[in-house]
């Protein structure tokens, strides 16, 4: 995420019901070569493309890039500036003094819509730039208002403050996320904003923040117990991102977001209702000013509503209007469905992914588009894709021959990082579980390669000191799909799959640690018998260009056979005895 160089070429995309023109141009590169391959995959490519060309059928292209024939393809034009995108000259300077000269493409897209104040959807490749393409703009807007009310004293109140919330999936990417924002620094040296982390064993801040950064959990546990101090605290958010935003909207991490959502979204119909019954003028008002509403009635609401979310995506019901008619207040329920549609919007919604498909009911992406169906979509061109500046090797292994397989990848390419000059080599070796992960060091500790071990049976001190050490020393770093997601770690110039991942998302993740921001990268896949259909799969969407969707959608017959190879393949794997050493 983190803003260097890529390939990515990008297009934004705004939510409507016009039927598209422009989207036609992009068919016929689709289709090349597919009679190649066999029938079975050609049908899966074809089926994907037709499911994803539909799913856009709405999507009107608003802003596009040309196309770079050159080397670099990760900066805009060089006529794009920090400035020209609508930024302030503080924060360009303070991306200058960061060493940000200029916006990537993934930026130039997705910056002006954030400081429009529209909701705005980043679904884009890893390592093009998502995370300061919402971090800049932001923090630009809330600079200049807590400027502006420090030089009117008489709009510098409690109840004038405004901030941003960032929620992230776990601990780590919130502690990046602040690192990040924090580097930028006007000429004093001081960081623009106050920023905080509000997860793991870091409270509530003393000093009011900003910008908090917060796993949806501690969010919820931070400002549940008094519900005066959360309606202070919902009425102040003005600017919301839901990072990594196709896990958050997914598994576990689902109801506690549809609560945050529905509180936020209750409170901009609260404020809209009391600013239309009040005068002409209206002003915001105070938690005191809105208490006599129900909010204990609310929040039964919304937990009756967070098993009601578990079937949002069935097709019976509207997630639009699952979050409506969830929220309650003296009115009826019926009486919110009549103007669900026409509050006033006091805030502003920013999801972000490097997977986001949007195939199926219950996928992150078709629930957004129905949830915020005016967002704009900014899009990478690469979404769902290996990055082109990625060299592929695939081997395929038997129970016989993995060790040595995977020792030699490890060894190959150590010698190579050096012949090309790539200074400190970083490698990282991902394996499906904790147990593959221990099993894979030892392997590789007995060949007399030291590494790094990181996974979820490890402390939260135990994996950021490993981290900390492969960022500053480089080496081999073993890994669970912990380390898949969101982490940037600069210059990893291979990645070898001692496992193959159990899904098309997993893989891109994994893939997307190297040839980030412009740079090259390797990739080294060990997969067997049971991996093959899955790799197929992926290696002809390679071959022609196209995303990798045809094992997102959930309710396919082949991504259902592949969970079940993968489960059998991963409990054959780590019961040899090489792996298990």
């Amino acid at each position: 995420m983190i803003l260097r160089r890529s390939t990515a070429m990008l297009h934004s995309f705004s939510l409507s019901t016009t039927t598209p023109k422009l989207l036609s141009h992009f068919t016929p590169s689709f289709f090349l070569c597919t009679s190649a391959l066999s029938p079975r995959i050609r049908i899966w490519l074809n089926q994907s493309y037709s499911r994803r060309t539909r799913a856009f059928s709405s999507a009107v292209v608003t802003a596009s890039s040309p196309k770079n024939t050159g080397t670099d393809t990760f900066f805009a034009e060089d006529t794009v500036s920090w400035q020209s995108l609508g930024l302030s000259d503080r924060i360009s300077q303070a991306l200058s003094n960061a060493g940000f000269d200029r916006p990537s493409l993934v930026q130039a897209a997705c910056m002006p819509s954030i400081l429009s104040g529209k909701d705005v959807v980043i679904a884009a490749e890893t390592g093009s730039g998502k995370t300061y393409g919402y971090l800049v703009p932001l923090i630009d807007k809330l600079y200049g208002a807590r400027h502006d009310a420090d030089n009117d004293l008489e709009k510098a109140t409690v109840s004038s403050r405004t901030f941003s919330i960032v929620l992230c999936p776990n601990v780590l990417l919130c502690e990046q996320v602040v690192r990040m924002a924090n580097d930028l620094s006007g000429n004093d040296g001081r960081p623009l904003l106050r920023v905080a982390a509000v997860c793991g064993r870091q409270g509530w801040p003393v000093n009011e923040p900003d910008v908090i950064v917060s796993t949806p959990v501690a969010l919820l546990n931070s400002i549940d117990p008094k519900k005066h101090h959360r309606s202070d605290f919902i009425r102040a958010v003005k600017y919301v991102v839901f990072d990594e935003a196709d896990m958050l909207l997914s598994g576990g991490f689902e109801n506690h977001v549809i609560r945050l959502i529905h509180m936020l979204r209750f409170d901009e119909k609260l404020l809209s209702r009391v600013n239309k019954a009040g005068s002409e003028n209206p002003v915001e008002p105070s938690s005191d000013s809105v208490s006599h509403f129900d909010f204990e009635g609310e929040e039964d609401m919304q937990n009756e509503s967070i098993s009601e979310a578990e079937e949002m995506s069935e097709g019976d019901v509207d997630a639009e209007d699952l979050m409506e008619e969830t929220q309650t207040s003296p009115v009826k329920r019926k009486d919110w469905r009549r103007v669900r549609k026409n509050y006033e919007r006091s805030k502003q919604y920013i999801f972000v992914a490097a997977t986001l498909p949007v195939n199926g009911k219950k996928t992150a992406g078709a629930v957004l588009k129905k949830m915020f169906p005016d967002a704009n979509w900014v899009s990478g061109s690469y979404l769902h894709q290996p990055n082109p500046r990625l060299k592929e090797k695939w081997i395929e292994v038997t129970t016989d021959n993995q060790v040595d397989a995977l020792i030699e990848a490890v060894k190959q390419f150590g010698s190579k990082a050096s012949d090309h000059g790539a200074g400190v080599s970083r490698t990282m070796v991902f394996g499906n579980t904790v147990e593959a992960v221990e099993a894979v060091a030892n392997i590789l500790q007995r060949a007399g390669i030291e590494c790094y071990r990181y996974h979820t049976g490890l402390s939260l001190a135990e994996r950021a000191e490993s981290l900390d050490d492969f960022r500053a020393k480089g080496g081999i770093f073993v890994c669970t799909d912990a380390a898949a997601r969101g982490v940037d770690i600069p210059n990893v110039s291979h990645v070898i799959q001692a496992n193959f991942a159990t899904s098309a998302v997993d893989f891109l993740h994994r893939v997307g640690r190297t040839a980030r921001a412009g740079q090259f990268g390797v990739v080294t896949s060990l997969y067997n018998e049971s991996n093959r259909d899955l790799v197929n799969a992926i290696r002809a969407a390679g071959k022609l260009g196209q995303p990798v969707e045809a094992a997102f959608s959930r309710k396919r017959s082949f991504r259902n056979k592949l969970k079940k190879r993968a489960g059998s393949n991963e409990a054959g794997q780590i019961s040899t005895a090489e792996f298990m050493v």
